[in-house]
């Protein structure tokens, strides 16, 4: 655990507590507020003795300012969820909070370092709807994305852009997440949903990601909410164009001409093939102006499919990814961590990690 990191986690529970630097400093007896504000900031380290005296203070447990497998006030999530607790999210964010920091200490300890540079969009509150959809558009052209770039974004997002993707058993009423670290971006998406809702949330994530210091999302995004905040509406626009091009719709038109029953069926065969919903296929197409808005209303809902949100078992993605699978079972390699250890912090027995990593396509051994 470096100064810094026990310094941030020391003025996140100071002020998660509502105390002053100014009262802290006389409850450890420094002899000025300067003191503490080094500390917090990483510039001087704790003693052991300040330490316990801390853990006193601030009433918090040692491993709260120590244990590396924790996040504690240096993360900043943006849950897209609707209607669940405060303090359900709360503890769900605390456990998740556990994958990423697991990650981001393997890394440290095995070496790796973060991105130097992150990459960002060159958007703003102000920047309209139609450039939040070019932005999509580009963004599946120079990644390179192909005919369906919702099958191929995931793996684009971690080998391009260095953001981790977690695939998660999220709580009810949680499609995904994205997560800010000084060091670290995360998106986090619930594996239960239909195919065609996670890779939506994945896009609309990445656009959170991408344009977090411009225009930084609540902390709780109602995915069900109408009418759409204006940074929500941007994001949706960006999602849908990334991974509908237009180049894509073109392919599988023509449009023309088509409505009623005819037209559902259209929009479900195009739909399985670039693995979005029917549904936000119509839109997308009134959008880029390839279908009048009466004629998309026009269709009989209980024909379009995918627009449920109960998924398949067939269409069930491996827990986490491929990169946070590999990342794991080289620490245990090393012996950096035991995989029984591993394994608790995921909340999992040791042999269902084992064919968690083996679904992604990563041997571990959990003998070693």
């Amino acid at each position: 655990m470096s100064a810094g990191l026990i310094g941030t986690r020391i003025k996140a529970k100071r002020e998660e507590l509502g105390f002053s630097q100014e009262a802290v400093t006389r409850l450890l007896g420094f002899n000025d507020r300067q003191t503490l504000s080094a500390i917090e900031t990483g510039e001087r380290r704790v003693t052991a003795e300040e330490l316990l005296r801390f853990s006193e203070v601030l009433a918090a447990p040692l491993d709260y300012f120590t244990d590396p497998f924790l996040l504690a006030g240096e993360g900043r999530f943006s849950w897209r969820q609707s209607g669940v607790p405060a303090p359900k999210l709360d503890a769900y964010e605390r456990e998740a909070g556990r994958l990423i920091a697991l990650f981001r200490a393997l890394g440290a300890e095995m070496g790796r370092r973060p991105p130097l540079l992150r990459h960002a969009l060159a958007l703003t509150k102000a920047s309209s709807y139609e450039d939040a959809a070019e932005a999509g558009e580009r963004f599946a052209a120079e990644f390179r994305l192909g005919d369906a770039p919702a099958r191929r974004l995931a793996e684009v997002m971690e080998r391009d852009l260095g953001i981790l993707v977690l695939m998660v058993d999220a709580i009810p009423g949680v499609s995904g997440a994205a997560c800010r670290l000084p060091d670290l971006d995360v998106v986090l998406i619930n594996r239960r949903e239909v195919p065609g809702r996670r890779h939506y949330d994945l896009a609309h994530e990445l656009f959170h990601i991408l344009t977090w210091d411009g225009m930084p999302p609540a902390r709780l995004e109602d995915a069900a909410a109408e009418p759409r905040g204006r940074v929500e509406q941007l994001a949706d626009n960006f999602a849908s164009a990334l991974l509908m091009p237009r180049v894509a719709l073109a392919r599988l038109g023509p449009w023309d001409g088509l409505e009623g029953r005819a037209l559902a069926e259209r929009l479900n065969a195009a739909a399985e093939e670039l693995g979005v919903t029917s549904s936000a296929l119509r839109w997308r197409l009134v959008g880029a102006g390839l279908l009048p808005k009466t004629v998309a209303r026009g269709v009989d809902e209980a024909l379009l499919r995918n627009n449920g949100r109960k998924g398949a078992p067939r269409d069930l993605p491996p827990l986490f990814s491929r990169l946070f699978a590999e990342r794991v079972a080289a620490a245990v390699d090393a012996g950096r961590i035991s995989a029984r250890r591993a394994a608790g912090l995921l909340g999992l027995a040791v042999d269902d990690l084992a064919e968690a990593f083996a679904a992604n396509g990563v041997a571990f051994d959990p003998g070693i």
